[in-house]
C-alpha cells in the first residue's frame, strides 16, 4: 500500500497543472471567494427548507393520528360506560 506522504507531491503537481490550464477560473475563485460559496449556501438553504417541510408534515400527520386515537378512546369510554 502506498504511503500517504508519497501521494501528496503528485497530487499537488496535478492541482498545479489544473490551475495553470484554467487561469481565468482560478483567478475568479481567488478574487471572489463569496461567489463560489454561494452555491453551497443555496444548497444548505434548500436542505434546511426541505427539513422544515418534512418536520411540519410529520407534525401534521402525527397530530391527525393523535386526534383519531383520542376520538376512538372517547368512543370506547362511552361504550364502557353504557354497559
Amino acid at each position: 500500500m502506498t504511503d500517504p506522504a508519497d501521494m501528496i507531491v503528485p497530487l499537488l503537481r496535478e492541482m498545479r497543472a489544473e490551475n495553470l490550464a484554467q487561469p481565468e477560473q482560478t483567478r475568479a475563485m481567488i478574487a471572489a471567494p463569496d461567489k463560489r460559496l454561494g452555491g453551497v449556501e443555496e444548497a444548505q438553504k434548500s436542505y434546511r427548507q426541505a427539513l422544515t417541510a418534512d418536520t411540519l408534515l410529520s407534525k401534521l400527520v402525527t397530530g391527525e393520528f393523535e386526534q383519531r386515537i383520542e376520538a376512538l378512546e372517547n368512543k370506547v369510554k362511552e361504550l364502557e360506560g353504557h354497559k
